[in-house]
């Protein structure tokens, strides 16, 4: 029997969202904890907090850059309908609440915590994402392109306060995080297309063309941020190593689900299946990388 809808019938999909929700918010409250077990690094003040946070911030930028770029790919047809919008919203709002969450945990007041390099990056963001929902509002939508480029400079430029080469870190963080919306959030989109349009193969072969390039962009800035960043002898002992260690393996099976889905569509198969595990697993890969910019860097820990 066949079940209504791709992911089943409509309780299945509830439930399937709601050990989705629970999963991530265990990994985003615990995980940092987890991974500092027994690696003598001191604590994250509010690690879940700010893990939970980041996350948003990074989707909502994933959802939004995706979108843009999945309107071009879609073609001509019906389209799904925008979350740019509230998914802005969510974003600004997660940034502000990071520039709150900063003042809270260093005891000191928000108006000083607005002079402080980390606290303006966020103000930043969180003004970026707020504009950003206002372009997705218009005729226009194209134009929010603008802001969320200031977005990821800003996350960019917040990742790396280190004092060593801090331009070439700046730079493989820009391409790695457009390039992680662009798979993610473009995939989300093209998904929800060949839903409406009830198949429309065409779209999702657009799509992997560009994907490709994409994983190339991905694959060559995160290795040659690890080699930066993280000592070899700090692979199991620290909390950063360990979390890498998760980020890694989930990508490698992204790839696989990325290269089954592609085999499909060449022998004109359905590839919607792996597609959309594909999405899922790349959400973990989200989840993950938000833990990672949580935990301790490795660079000031290790000799």
């Amino acid at each position: 029997m066949t079940l209504p809808g791709p992911f089943g019938t409509p309780t299945r999909r509830l439930t399937a969202a709601v050990i989705a929700a629970v999963a991530v918010l265990t990994v985003a409250l615990l995980g940092a904890s987890l991974a500092q077990t027994g690696t003598g690094e001191l604590q994250i003040p509010a690690a879940g907090t700010t893990t939970l946070l980041r996350l948003l911030v990074v989707a909502a930028l994933a959802v939004q850059i995706g979108e843009i770029v999945g309107v071009r790919i879609a073609g001509e047809g019906p389209l799904p309908r925008r979350w740019s919008v509230p998914a802005a919203a969510v974003g600004c709002a997660a940034s502000a609440g990071l520039l709150v969450l900063l003042a809270v945990i260093s005891g000191l007041k928000l108006s000083t915590v607005y002079g402080l390099r980390e606290g303006r990056l966020f103000l930043v963001t969180a003004n970026a994402l707020a504009l950003a929902a206002v372009c997705a509002a218009t005729r226009r939508p194209a134009l929010a392109l603008g802001p969320l480029a200031a977005a990821v400079v800003a996350e960019a430029l917040r990742a790396h306060p280190e004092a060593y080469t801090p331009a070439i870190g700046v730079t493989l963080t820009v391409v790695h995080l457009t390039a992680a919306s662009l798979w993610f959030g473009t995939l989300l989109y093209v998904l929800r297309t060949m839903r409406l349009r009830g198949g429309a193969r065409d779209v999702l072969m657009r799509y992997a063309k560009m994907a490709a390039w994409v994983f190339a962009a991905l694959a060559v800035t995160g290795t040659c941020s690890t080699l930066r960043r993280l000592p070899l002898d700090g692979v199991f002992t620290t909390a950063y190593g360990r979390v890498l260690l998760v980020k890694l393996a989930l990508f490698g099976l992204t790839a696989l689900l990325a290269l089954t889905a592609r085999r499909r569509m060449l022998r004109g198969e359905d590839a919607q299946p792996p597609a959309r595990i594909e999405l899922s697993v790349l959400a973990a890969v989200m989840v993950v990388s938000a833990l990672l910019t949580v935990v301790p860097d490795p660079h000031w820990l290790l000799p």
